[in-house]
């Protein structure tokens, strides 16, 4: 098989090698600069570089033809799955359809689409009127239609505060604004193949994704799925919104009262610690599975579960001044604990990360871990994220006046 890769996550979180036999196919590789330097350099394919700066489909289509031969295009980033369709139409080739791409994507399409699904959805306005007001008071949230990481995600206090904050922005046509739900926040984990959820995990955040951004840590933690409360919910989710195959990464809210509230989902794998962690509880190596549903190969045999509980916590840097020179403390308690599996601490002449990131080699504190009782791996997270500290390099530190 001719396969083009639109590569775009680093091939460390990928492994392609693991799900993609390069001796048996014609494999070739396309992507920037930076992401094509990190192909291992004996792997067999094709390489083709893409101007830094330059548009990604314009990039690809004029670097590529219908008469190139590829049969399939593999794009598994979140920035990519859009302009993938772009480049299947370019090539003449057959794929998920915009209106299915948009659902898994855009904020606002995939509630929609949950309208008459029996699926409970935060209310939300995707572009209210200047004299309106919203349908709720309380804590509201303005978040991007579409993206990750929670980027450019801001929480109000009331309804008012945040339309006031809405009508001074100017992108506002690519924000929506929803109510704030109350409950723990948790993360679905898994493969999807010709509409069915096949292999799911269910994990539970430490902290909000949201706080990440302000400095504060976040991680999560396996728990278990009994009766099949989770998987039930996430079947309904991918019905709803026609999700056929590939990964599965679905946000929802778990209420005081018991009730399971959909935020958000995205037809790809999870980031930060995700993927290790399921491929230690499972057995299951998330991109591997995927390139198999997406290419319509056999799926890869799973490896032997550790029987345990994993989670991971990222320590962010992005809200410090970037120089080097920074302090990072880990308890030795932490660090002697036997629940962790591997811990990865920011060398000191390493600048901190300028941007919101959650690689292990970036951000200052990456912990993996697991317990065989997820109440157990849970707490020791929370302990971790309360007491590891990141101050910046002296020189960055602010001086007190006078001083």
């Amino acid at each position: 098989m001719k396969i083009l890769v639109i590569h775009q996550v680093p091939y460390r979180k990928m492994s392609y090698h693991l799900g993609l036999d390069h001796e048996r196919h014609d494999v070739t590789y396309i992507g920037y600069p930076q992401r094509m330097a990190d192909l291992p350099a004996g792997l067999r394919c094709r390489r083709i570089v893409l101007t830094e700066g330059e548009d990604l489909v314009e990039g690809v289509t004029a670097r590529t033809g219908a008469d190139d031969g590829y049969e399939k295009v593999l794009s598994l980033s979140e920035f990519g799955i859009l302009e993938a369709w772009h480049v299947r139409r370019h090539l003449g080739l057959d794929g998920p359809s915009l209106e299915q791409i948009e659902r898994v994507r855009d904020k606002v399409s995939m509630k929609r689409a949950l309208a008459d699904s029996g699926i409970r959805y935060p209310r939300f306005e995707e572009a209210p009127a200047p004299c309106d007001a919203l349908p709720w008071t309380g804590r509201t949230v303005i978040k991007p239609r579409q993206g990750a990481s929670s980027e450019g995600v801001t929480v109000h206090d009331t309804a008012r505060e945040a339309l006031t904050a809405y009508w001074k922005l100017e992108n506002r046509f690519d924000v929506q604004l929803e109510e704030y739900v109350d409950g723990d926040i948790l993360h679905i984990d898994g493969l999807v193949s010709d509409g069915a959820v096949v292999d799911m995990v269910v994990s539970k955040y430490v902290n909000k994704p949201v706080e990440y951004l302000a400095g504060a840590p976040l991680g999560s933690h396996q728990i278990p799925d009994p009766g099949g409360r989770f998987h039930t919910f996430a079947q309904q989710v991918v019905t709803a919104l026609d999700v056929d195959s590939g990964c599965l990464h679905l946000e929802v809210f778990d209420t005081a009262e018991g009730e399971l509230v959909f935020l958000e989902v995205a037809n790809r794998m999870g980031g930060a610690g995700v993927v290790n962690a399921h491929l230690r509880h499972t057995g299951v190596h998330l991109p591997s599975h995927e390139i198999a549903l997406r290419l319509g190969l056999e799926r890869p045999a799973a490896d032997r579960p550790t029987g345990r509980y994993h989670g991971w916590l990222a320590v962010p840097g992005h809200h410090l001044h970037p120089a080097a020179g920074h302090t990072i403390t880990v308890p030795d308690a932490l660090r002697r604990h036997p629940g962790i599996d591997a811990l990865y601490v920011l060398a000191d002449d390493q600048p901190l990360p300028d941007h919101v990131t959650y690689h292990e080699w970036l951000v200052p504190v990456f912990i993996e871990a697991s317990h065989g009782d997820p109440q157990e791996l849970e707490a020791f997270l929370r302990a971790c994220a309360r007491s590891i500290t990141v101050e910046p390099a002296p020189a960055a530190r602010p001086v007190a006046a006078g001083g």
